[in-house]
């Protein structure tokens, strides 16, 4: 059987204040091409399917319209798991008008975690798609207040499902986790409360032919190579310039499976640029997303608004002798060199090349307010 496996999608999300829809649309296309072009049987999307738990319309739709061309032009059945990006209850929403034979959607976890079971020539296979939890959320389910790691999340969520799998079946696991010695990057969002532990042993999955997880960004295998990440389809951050991004094609055989990748074609690279600003403007129109480190000595006037002539999409941009300034120390009184609201003004000044307008700052100073009340209470 052969399985199209990806994650972290991530629709609705923006790269540093710079809409992704258009992106995004393209990457959907090009993992329906892929689905038709190598006749995968079954797609995995193992999470984080939004950025966020409200996300917008306009990427619901999106979405929508992808799983609707999954369902009308291929012969493929999904499987798909709700990731700590996601809202459970939404994702959840989205199996009730499935049909049952050939999609297995989890947005939420279940005590029982029936499986998806599907058969090709070597025999039965059986899916187990388990949905990110919370701990607090875990430990209602399950009826176990011993649960307070995602370690033990997991491992409550794959005893349940195991206990499923038919004897003699093939079995595969979409998850949502950070496994034990896999490579985080910067824009990955902790999996569990200050102070935790957010990884995941390897082996609570022994037993599984193959695991599809989510979460990490950077395509990659864990543990063991049929323990992998998929990797999110577009780079979020900028430490993630000159990466590729790929979808993984799964052959599960009778006996093992056999790996390997597809690359994204992204409408748009991400990208840093480092020299002096007029070379920068004098150099190729690109409609990449750019970061410029300047290495001119003296600052300049409205540096990111004529970089943009050239690069309509650059969104950082910072001095070389930054980099080589001190340390900025607080003042003897003991406030900050540089208040938050300061830090947020001069950030939007970066970016968007302007300062903040009355109404901004209000909202900045709401959300200060509201995290500082929540210190005090804690």
């Amino acid at each position: 059987m052969r399985i199209l496996h990806t994650a972290d999608l991530h629709l609705g999300r923006q790269f540093m204040g710079l809409s992704l829809e258009e992106d995004h649309e393209v990457i959907l296309g090009q993992i329906l091409e892929t689905l038709l072009a190598e006749r995968a049987e079954v797609l995995v999307i193992a999470g984080d399917v939004f950025d966020r738990a409200s996300p917008p319309n306009s990427s619901i739709r999106q979405f929508n319209h992808f799983l609707k061309r999954v369902a009308d032009e291929t012969e493929a059945a999904v499987v798909m798991i709700s990731g700590n990006h996601d809202s459970g209850d939404r994702i959840e929403a989205m199996s009730v008008f499935s049909t049952a034979s050939r999609v297995l959607v989890r947005g939420i976890a279940d005590a029982v975690e029936a499986p998806l079971l599907l058969s090709d020539e070597h025999g039965e296979i059986a899916f187990s798609a388990l949905p990110f939890s919370y701990e607090y959320a875990a430990r209602e389910v399950f009826e176990d207040e011993g649960i307070s790691t995602p370690a033990d999340v997991i491992a409550a969520q794959i005893s349940a499902a195991r206990g499923q799998v038919p004897e003699g079946a093939r079995w595969v696991v979409v998850a949502h986790a950070f496994v034990a010695g896999g490579a985080v990057g910067e824009t990955e969002r902790a999996l569990t409360r200050v102070g935790g532990i957010e990884t995941v042993p390897s082996d609570v999955f022994d037993g599984a032919d193959y695991v599809a997880l989510g979460h990490l960004h950077k395509p990659q295998e864990v543990g063991a190579s049929h323990i992998r990440y998929s990797g999110a389809p577009l780079a979020f951050g900028f430490d993630e310039a000159g990466s590729e991004k790929s979808m993984t094609i799964v052959d599960l055989k009778a006996e093992g499976v056999e790996i390997r990748t597809v690359a994204f074609r992204p409408i748009r690279q991400v990208r840093s640029l480092t020299g002096a600003f007029s070379d920068l403007l004098a150099g190729t129109p690109s409609e990449d997303f750019i970061q410029a480190n300047l290495t001119d000595e003296n600052p300049l006037i409205d540096p990111m608004k004529r970089l943009r002539a050239t690069y309509p999409n650059a969104c950082h941009l910072a001095y070389d002798r930054q980099a080589r300034a001190p340390e900025t120390k607080a003042l003897g009184n003991g406030r900050a060199a540089v208040t938050p609201i300061e830090m947020v003004g001069n950030f939007m000044k970066v970016v968007r090349g302007r300062e903040p307008n009355a109404s901004e700052v209000a909202i900045v100073a709401d959300k200060l307010h509201v995290v500082a009340s929540w210190d005090e209470q804690t």
